[in-house]
């Protein structure tokens, strides 16, 4: 996948491995998060503080495996928005290589933005739709 404008380093950890050796299938979706949250931080849509305010909820997350991670890999993850709607957006992931040459898996996710004092769904915030559409350069 191409045009990715923000990237986030991944080490894999000794951990992250399951028995055969390689990256355990469920720690690629905890890198999907890792780096969607860096990437929501990087914009300033939130603080790194209180998780009630953090205004999202992960309603939706797909995955496609291309190739196996092992130990030693240098692995950075590619996040963008692709797009949004009234009260979602959709998010799109490449986990791949520190240089961008190989790729392991493609991701989509879709994130439903959520007020948890009032526990509802909300529009997205206009100063998250205007600071991700100037960061993608995005026209909607």
């Amino acid at each position: 996948m191409e045009g990715f404008k923000f990237f986030h380093p991944i080490e894999i950890r000794y951990g992250d491995l399951d028995p055969q050796g390689h990256v355990n299938n469920a720690k690629f979706f905890t890198y999907l998060e890792q780096s969607r949250v860096s990437y929501i931080i990087n914009l300033g849509l939130w603080d790194g503080r209180s998780f009630f305010k953090i205004g999202f909820v992960l309603a939706d997350a797909q995955l496609t495996f291309k190739k196996e991670i092992l130990f030693g890999t240098a692995v950075r993850v590619g996040v963008r928005v692709a797009s949004m709607g009234n009260k979602s957006l959709i998010m799109e992931y490449s986990i791949e290589d520190q240089d961008g040459v190989q790729e392991f898996a493609v991701g989509r996710t879709v994130l439903v933005t959520y007020d948890y004092q009032r526990a509802a769904t909300i529009p997205i915030p206009e100063n998250w739709r205007r600071a991700i559409t100037e960061f993608e350069g995005l026209v909607f």
